[in-house]
């Protein structure tokens, strides 16, 4: 019986075929154009500017009850608040072409998840290091850095695919209540907005948690988790489910002391673990979705030349091709029993 990874990526991808390929040609319009809105206007005002952080013992009662009774306005809500505490700590990078591709690969793939419905909003952030980031509602950050050292697009759509998995199993919101509950910051909460019944107090506590949150990353079992939702939805969007491998073989050589990498070794299971965790999910039951030339980043973001007179009568219609996929890395050696 196939895993439900296997299951999942197994479902039909007709419409991958050359959607995301026509996707990232097509104008910046629609969804894409407010990304473009926000960002020239500033995507930290527009994150901040409209909402507001629970207050009083409102914020008590959102953190101690079932993150299922959390409706998704307010999951939203919630996102925008520590998305700004992710574009606090980090500008927007300004390469609007890079900023619009970005939107648009994620955009695609977040249209095959389980909650394609939520305002998805994908962003690169302006840090050399390698890391990517999720808040609740559909926010998604990915560093320059990391861009920059995605052999092709595959991989940057893995990594895509992985935060999105953490968003729609809501995996920030469980984190944040087990903080929350623990005992010690939930008693300080309370205290303080029992003797200060002042909301840039409570907004502060709340950022404060949206700090700790994203300094010590999520639960191991919530990476593992993402990791192989995230190669099943990478796979359902057409692309190669080899790239995210491909991401954590990259971790797996990286220097612990390496600034460059240290949030991201310092958050995450060891690479080695995560990878022997897909293995076991993945098997050789994903091969037949790779092969194929490998499209990287400039490639995809190059000028197109200028469009061509059309073709006389009868003749044949150029195909546009699928993302691109990887050739299945050969199988790591088994482990010799001790």
């Amino acid at each position: 019986m196939p895993t439900p990874l296997i299951t999942a990526a197994r479902r039909p991808l007709a419409a991958a075929a050359c959607a995301f390929t026509v996707l990232a040609l097509a104008p910046a319009t629609g969804q894409a154009q407010n990304l473009l809105n926000m960002l020239n206007g500033g995507l930290l005002n527009a994150v901040t500017g409209t909402t507001s952080t629970p207050q009083g013992d409102d914020l008590v009662s959102l953190l101690s009850r079932s993150v299922d009774n959390i409706d998704e306005a307010r999951e939203i809500q919630i996102g925008r608040q520590l998305a700004a505490v992710l574009l606090g700590s980090k500008p927007l990078h300004p390469d609007l072409a890079l900023q619009r591709y970005v939107n648009q690969l994620g955009r695609w793939i977040s249209l095959q998840s389980e909650r394609p419905q939520l305002p998805w909003t994908f962003a690169v952030l302006d840090d050399p290091g390698y890391n990517a980031f999720a808040a609740p509602g559909g926010y998604v950050f990915v560093t320059k850095g990391l861009i920059d050292r995605c052999a092709d697009e595959a991989e940057l759509a893995g990594i895509l695919a992985h935060e999105i998995a953490h968003v729609t199993a809501r995996h920030h919101l469980h984190a944040m209540r087990k903080t929350a509950q623990s005992g010690v910051l939930t008693q300080l909460l309370a205290s303080q907005i029992r003797t200060n019944a002042v909301g840039n107090l409570v907004t502060s506590q709340f950022l404060a948690l949206g700090r700790n949150l994203y300094a010590r990353g999520l639960d191991q079992a919530d990476e593992y988790d993402a990791d192989r939702s995230g190669v099943a939805l990478a796979t359902r969007a057409g692309f190669d489910p080899y790239g995210l491998v491909a991401v954590l073989q990259q971790l797996r050589t990286a220097a612990p002391d390496n600034p460059m990498f240290s949030l991201a070794l310092a958050t995450h299971p060891p690479a080695q673990a995560r990878l022997d965790q897909l293995e076991a999910a993945m098997g050789r039951n994903l091969d037949a979705f790779t092969g194929g030339a490998a499209i990287t980043v400039a490639q995809r973001m190059a000028p197109k030349p200028a469009a061509t007179p059309l073709a006389p009568s009868g003749a044949q219609p150029a195909t546009t091709g699928a993302p691109a996929r990887k050739a299945a890395p050969p199988a790591p050696p088994k482990k010799k029993a001790s």
